[in-house]
């Protein structure tokens, strides 16, 4: 991969004008997306890097639409290292000129902002944003070929709710809502819907219903397997510490024969 990189800083050297800010768009979008694949895999640091790299493309392009995904980028790498404020402050620098972005960007940055403050526990916080982020949702209509997961996701922003219930300890309500959600994700998106279940599992484990959370896991643990995705193995990992009031009960050793497949794949 980083020989794309060198390939389009090349390339970027000799062009000038127009040409030149497009390769940088295009720079910016491959270098976000390598991140992306880093922290799917588990590598932070690469991916802390790739982001730097987006942000830093971003700018040079002066597209303020760029700068604001890759702002929102790095919003999801604070969020996943834990750092709820960290998210904050990265997804309110993306709309500090919110009429200069289009709508999907602020949708992406709300919607992560909920993130942030689900992370700083303040579940008011993350209803406004997502509720905000709802009502804006209809008007994304731009032709940028990026950033487009919050129209093809199905339940985009209830996937966002969700988990922010989830991390807040909300399992009975994340949980009805991952049942919404589930209903609509296809079969075929394996990898979106391992995660997905791993977290309703959690769920069901937070709202003292461990029999549930196994049995949803069943499949969880497939999927991972088959995907090799480190983010499903981290919610696997969440799911194990939700359930350790159960660990010497007969539910808790059924838990670890589910997850025997995952772990014999580390």
């Amino acid at each position: 991969m980083p020989w794309v990189r060198q390939l389009i800083d090349k390339l970027t050297r000799s062009a000038t004008g127009e040409t030149r800010r497009g390769l940088l768009r295009v720079g910016a979008a491959y270098a976000a997306l390598v991140g992306w694949l880093y922290q799917d895999a588990g590598d932070m640091s690469a991916a802390v890097f790739w982001q730097g790299i987006t942000q830093e493309i971003a700018l040079r392009a002066r597209d303020p639409h760029l700068i604001g995904y890759a702002m929102v980028h790095s919003a999801v790498v604070r969020t996943d290292l834990g750092d709820g404020a960290g998210a904050v402050d990265l997804c309110e620098a993306a709309l500090d000129e919110p009429a200069a972005v289009v709508p999907k960007i602020h949708v992406m940055a709300m919607q992560q902002q909920a993130h942030g403050a689900s992370l700083l526990r303040d579940r008011a916080e993350v209803d406004r944003l997502i509720d905000q982020a709802a009502r804006l949702l209809p008007r994304v209509d731009d032709d940028l070929p990026w950033g487009n997961a919050c129209r093809r996701t199905p339940g985009y922003l209830e996937v966002q709710r969700a988990t922010c219930y989830g991390r807040l300890g909300l399992g009975v309500e994340a949980g009805a809502l991952w049942e919404e959600v589930l209903a609509l994700v296809p079969a075929t998106a394996r990898r979106d819907r391992g995660v997905y279940m791993a977290r309703y599992a959690t769920a069901a484990a937070t709202a003292r219903e461990p029999e549930q959370a196994v049995e949803i896991v069943r499949e969880v643990a497939a999927i991972a397997v088959e995907t090799g995705s480190a983010r499903m193995r981290r919610e696997l990992e969440t799911l194990e510490r939700a359930m350790r009031p159960w660990h010497d009960a007969p539910v808790g050793q059924d838990l670890a024969e589910a997850l025997a497949p995952v772990r014999e794949g580390t």
